[in-house]
C-alpha cells in the first residue's frame, strides 16, 4: 500500500498520493487548507489517506511542519 506494486498502481499507493500532496504544496500552508485544496482528487480520496500520505511525506523528509506550516524541505 505504500508502494507501488503489481496489483496497485502508482497512484492508489501512499507514495503517489503523497506526490499529489507535494504538487499542491507549492508555499507554506496550514494542513486544513491542503486538505481542502486535494480533497477532490481521486487518488487522495480519504481523509485518512491524506493523513497517512502526510505522516509518510514527514517521515521521509520531504516536508515539515515549521510554526503550524506544512512547508517542503530543502533537499
Amino acid at each position: 500500500m505504500i508502494l507501488p506494486t503489481k496489483h496497485i498502481p502508482e497512484d492508489n499507493a501512499l507514495i503517489g498520493v503523497g506526490a499529489t500532496l507535494l504538487r499542491f504544496l507549492g508555499q507554506p500552508t496550514t494542513v486544513s487548507n491542503l486538505w481542502d485544496r486535494v480533497r477532490n482528487e481521486p487518488n487522495v480520496g480519504t481523509f485518512e489517506r491524506f493523513a497517512l500520505a502526510s505522516n509518510l511525506l514527514f517521515l521521509i523528509g520531504a516536508i515539515d511542519l515549521r510554526d503550524g506550516l506544512l512547508v517542503r524541505a530543502n533537499p
